[in-house]
C-alpha cells in the first residue's frame, strides 16, 4: 500500500488532548465494513505516543484495510445556557471547563449534581472531565486518573481558594451543573474540549451529562493503557540529576 497518501492524511488530522486518548491521538472518518457498518464514522487513532510516525502510519493503514482493534470511549454532552442567547449543545471527549481569562481575580461558581447543591467554589475555574480527559487538564489541576472504561465524571476545581476543595467523582449518569455566580468583573469563558468557547456572565451556566454517543478509539497493536501511562507520564524512570550551581 502506498503510504505517501497516508502521510498527507496524517498532516490534516485533528488532535485531541489526554494521555488516555493517546495524547497525540488523531481523529479520522473511515468506512468501517469490518464492524458491519457501511456508514462513515469518527475513529480516534492511538498510535503516535510510543511508536512515532511509523507506528501511526502502520495503524492507519490497518484501519483503511479494516484490520484494527478498538474500544468505545464515553463522551460527555454539554448544554451551554447563556442569558438572552440560544442554548448550545455539544458532545465532548475530554472536558468542559469554566475559567477566567488572564491573570485576574478568582471567580465564584455554584456546582450541583442531579439538582442537589454541592458547593460554591472560589477558584480560577472548574473542570468537568470524562475518564478519557482525566489525563489532560484535569490531571494538571491535581485531579485523579480515571480508567477510560469507568462510567464516571470528575469535577475538579482549578487552584481553589480553599485547600479543602478537592476533586469529586460522580457517576456518568449524573447531571452536573456549573453556574457562574460572580465573575468579579473579569472575563469568564466556558470551553468545550478546548475547541468551542463561550463568553459567560453572571448567571450563565452549563449542564453536563453522559452522552448516548460513543467514540471508537483505534488501538495500536501490542499496546495497552498502562503502557501509555508509563510512557507519557514517565513512571518508573530515574529522575534527572540535580543541576550544579
Amino acid at each position: 500500500m502506498n503510504t505517501a497518501g497516508l502521510r498527507d492524511v496524517d498532516e490534516g488530522l485533528a488532535h485531541h488532548g489526554g494521555v488516555g486518548a493517546g495524547e497525540d491521538g488523531a481523529e479520522v472518518e473511515v468506512p468501517v465494513e469490518g464492524l458491519g457498518q457501511k456508514a462513515r464514522r469518527p475513529l480516534l487513532l492511538e498510535a503516535r505516543a510510543v511508536g512515532g510516525v511509523a507506528q501511526e502510519l502502520a495503524t492507519l493503514e490497518g484501519v483503511l484495510e479494516g484490520r484494527y482493534e478498538h474500544e468505545d470511549r464515553r463522551l460527555l454532552r454539554a448544554v451551554v445556557h447563556r442569558q438572552g442567547r440560544a442554548d448550545v449543545t455539544s458532545d465532548v471527549l475530554n472536558d468542559v471547563v469554566i475559567t477566567k481569562a488572564g491573570p485576574s481575580r478568582i471567580i465564584e461558581v455554584d456546582v450541583s449534581v442531579d439538582g442537589q447543591f454541592v458547593s460554591s467554589f472560589r477558584a480560577d475555574g472548574i473542570i468537568v472531565s470524562s475518564p478519557t480527559g482525566s489525563t489532560a487538564y484535569n490531571l494538571a489541576a491535581g485531579g485523579p486518573i480515571l480508567h477510560p472504561t469507568l462510567p464516571a465524571v470528575v469535577i475538579t476545581p482549578i487552584c481553589p481558594h480553599m485547600l479543602t476543595n478537592r476533586p469529586l467523582v460522580v457517576g456518568d449518569e449524573a447531571r452536573v451543573e456549573v453556574r457562574l455566580r460572580a465573575g468579579r468583573d473579569v472575563e469568564v469563558y466556558a470551553a468545550l474540549d478546548g475547541q468551542e468557547t463561550f463568553a459567560f456572565t453572571d448567571g450563565d451556566h452549563v449542564a453536563v451529562t453522559g452522552s448516548p454517543r460513543r467514540l471508537q478509539l483505534v488501538k495500536a497493536p501490542g499496546r495497552d493503557y498502562y503502557e501509555v501511562l508509563r510512557t507519557k507520564l514517565k513512571w518508573g524512570e530515574a529522575g534527572a540529576p540535580p543541576r550544579r550551581a
